[in-house]
């Protein structure tokens, strides 16, 4: 037989998540015996769909499947043309609405794996409650909004946030540059200082660190160290990034989403060895660094010494 061929398109490498991505294919790869070629987008949706209709295109590059994560939207059409040339489609982290109707005809396997980003944003929510108590001020720097995967972290974390915690959000686009450049802009208005806010959330732990690299940057020592004693977290709680900067006690707490395509490329291999469909969706659930009952007991004994 020969070996699996698995094209992965990802969506950046200036961010640690998208980074431990490929890492996982690459492990899993190895540990099957296939062969793997990841490609990143650059951020760039147009020219994402112009690099898998490459391989879709050229016979000669034809791989035996291609595990997409998103920049923009599913890529229903780009979808539909990989299964009709016969190979294997799957879609990573975007919850998309053509699945079901692309397996009933597939004589390839369709399927998706993806993080339950709700479930990120209700944790983040309840950190957020861990960190402040009932009320305050939140800074909340947002993914773009183009995915759903923004919209349900944010979805998630507005509900289950204390009903008095205001949040202010900010703009991103998932890598540390991003995070960096919204806290400037942010810090550049006469009206940043009027807010009071109490902590700073990223929907990543890339944005995160972005967003205290600019506090670091302050030239008036006061007002810098008064930022920084702020609680700053994030979201992905990767062990050698988001993980690490907890420990560091650069972010103060992170959410653990695992990386997802090795489990896809693994699930793509069984499924391709017995000649059947994997699950149609795949969904793999966050956990609190540290807990949140931790964060809670932390906040506790603040409150008696303070």
């Amino acid at each position: 037989m020969n070996k699996l061929n698995v094209v992965v398109s990802l969506i950046t490498e200036d961010n640690d998540y998208q980074l431990e991505q490929a890492a996982s294919a690459h492990a899993a790869a190895l540990k099957l015996g296939a062969n793997v070629q990841v490609i990143y987008s650059g951020n760039d949706a147009v020219q994402q769909t112009q690099q898998i209709l490459t391989f879709i295109q050229d016979p000669s590059k034809r791989p035996d499947a291609i595990l997409a994560e998103p920049v923009g939207t599913g890529m229903a059409q780009i979808a539909k043309a990989a299964v009709d040339a016969g190979i294997a489609w799957a879609i990573i982290n975007t919850n998309v609405d053509y699945i079901t109707q692309l397996r009933q005809h597939a004589l390839v396997p369709v399927f998706s794996v993806m993080s339950d980003h709700e479930a990120i944003g209700k944790i983040q929510g309840q950190q957020i409650g861990a960190f402040l108590g009932d009320m305050g001020c939140v800074l909340y720097i947002e993914g773009p909004s183009v995915r759903d995967v923004a919209k349900l972290r944010t979805k998630g974390m507005m509900a289950a946030k204390p009903p008095r915690v205001d949040v202010k959000s900010l703009k991103g686009d998932w890598t540390q540059n991003s995070g960096y450049q919204a806290m400037k802009s942010w810090l550049s208005l006469s009206t940043s200082r009027q807010l009071h806010v109490g902590m700073i959330a990223g929907q990543n732990d890339d944005m995160a660190l972005g967003a205290r690299r600019a506090l670091e940057e302050l030239g008036n020592l006061a007002e810098r160290d008064a930022w920084l004693r702020l609680p700053i977290t994030g979201c992905d709680g990767l062990p050698r990034s988001g993980q690490e900067w907890v420990r560091q006690k650069r972010l103060a707490a992170t959410v653990i989403s695992p990386p997802l395509v090795g489990d896809a490329i693994q699930l793509l291999a069984s499924a391709l060895a017995a000649g059947s469909q994997p699950p149609e969706r795949t969904v793999v659930a966050p956990s609190s660094f540290p807990s949140l009952k931790e964060l809670q007991k932390v906040r506790g004994q603040a409150a008696q010494t303070s």
